[in-house]
């Protein structure tokens, strides 16, 4: 037996960063938002490193109280180390930018995103957890709402003039209209756990996201949390992971050994008990809207753990979607063509960190060689880890790395499309 639930402005599919991020933002403009989650929140999540610039969309939201009341590790900086263990010079966001944004956070990601939809539902949107998005409603080609199963097994019908897909991964909406594209060079494959008793390192730099590298065959992030645990994960080519074994504890009990810093902070430590492992990850969807629908953060897009860059775009996205679709409710106009400026600085941004990390991946490249013959473009580069990405051009960064790495050719999709 089916029913139908009529009379919102907004449909968001999703309660992570993006999708609360734009349901709070809406439903703060008057707007009539009903969020669907798939999961009960909290729920675990990995991405636990936050971007400077995630503060200013936070801030916004009125959230930065609360999250400060968490006690997250405070993270002031990146850092890199090559194999040797030999640490770089970290790159601390305090001596780049005077403001409180420098000091950022390594959330506990369970916490983090219950306070953002908890936020979204004060601010007046709807949420209803446990509910699956199961297909979408058109009217010819546009998107007029979903069709969704609660809790309770009930299948039902949710109109409204426009839906956010904010999915994550799931990306139900690519998925439904086989719109994804790999990106042709970062597959990757990750494995990751939480460690407890893991070494940190003393002071400022206790809260460091590190990067450590594996002579060109991948690297490792480790982020230090509350509570004494630690995420750690290695991202790395299939063939090289999986050359020996296929179990992820054992390939990474391995691949510790194969970095003096990772050993020595994490030989100590003890895995809370599971592994997780995903590959492939890296795509953008042919379009980021059409006619009745915009896709937010991972349901559009996901480049790369190696910057963090994952939470700041879902975030960012996030508020770009719901000014725009306030906008265009305001104007009376959803069509494909209303989200193109939305496309553009999207995918502009998401260019600028995608030069970043193929250059990261490639042997001979170092951004301390390069900072090291063009020392006025430190500051640019701050600019892209600390995430200040949308609206910005950064051609003479750009043209730098590609005298010490070979640039991709910019991706011609993920634009709005109209009546597709």
């Amino acid at each position: 037996m089916s029913k139908t639930s009529e009379g919102y402005d907004a449909i968001v599919i999703g309660g992570g960063p993006a999708g609360a991020t734009s349901g709070a933002l809406l439903a703060e403009k008057g707007r009539r938002v009903l969020i669907l989650e798939k999961e009960k929140f909290p729920r675990y999540h990995v991405g636990e490193s936050l971007m400077p610039f995630c503060y200013f969309t936070l801030e916004r939201l009125g959230v930065l109280e609360q999250l400060k009341a968490f006690e997250f590790t405070e993270k002031h900086s990146v850092q890199f180390v090559p194999q040797n263990g030999k640490v770089s010079q970290p790159f601390y966001f305090f001596q780049h930018m005077d403001h409180p944004a420098a000091t950022t956070w390594q959330v506990k990601r369970s916490e983090f995103d219950e306070m953002l939809l908890k936020n979204a539902a004060a601010k007046g949107a709807e949420v209803r957890e446990e509910t699956k998005v199961v297909n979408f409603l058109y009217e010819g080609e546009r998107v007029v709402g979903v069709k969704a199963v609660g809790k309770d097994g009930e299948e039902y019908e949710v109109r409204a003039p426009v839906t956010l897909d904010a999915s994550g991964r799931d990306a139900a909406f690519l998925t439904k209209k086989k719109w994804r594209k790999r990106d042709p060079y970062l597959n990757k494959i990750a494995i990751w756990t939480l460690l407890k008793g893991a070494k940190r390192d003393p002071g400022l730099d206790e809260g460091a996201t590190t990067i450590a590298y594996l002579d060109g065959k991948g690297w490792f992030w480790n982020i230090p949390m509350k509570d004494g645990m630690v995420s750690s994960g290695i991202v790395a080519e299939r063939d090289y992971l999986y050359r020996d074994t296929r179990d992820p504890a054992e390939i990474f009990a391995r691949e510790i050994k194969n970095n003096k810093w990772v050993e020595e902070h994490l030989s100590g430590s003890e895995s809370l008990g599971e592994y997780w492992v995903t590959g492939e990850y890296s795509y953008r969807a042919e379009h980021c809207a059409a006619d009745g629908i915009v896709l937010v953060g991972d349901a559009f897009a996901f480049l790369d753990p190696v910057f963090s860059s994952g939470v700041f775009l879902a975030l960012k996205s996030g508020e770009m979607a719901a000014d725009v679709v306030d906008a265009a409710l305001e104007k009376g106009s959803v069509d494909g063509a209303d989200f193109a400026e939305y496309g553009e600085k999207l995918c502009h941004a998401i260019e600028v960190m995608r030069r970043m990390v193929y250059a990261f991946y490639q042997e001979d490249f170092s951004f301390g060689k390069m900072i090291k013959k063009y020392r006025e473009l430190r500051p640019d580069l701050t600019d892209c880890l600390i995430g200040d990405l949308v609206g910005k051009e950064y051609e003479e960064l750009m043209a730098a790395m590609g005298e010490f790495a070979e640039m991709p050719e910019p991706l011609g999709h993920g634009r709005a499309a109209v009546g597709v």
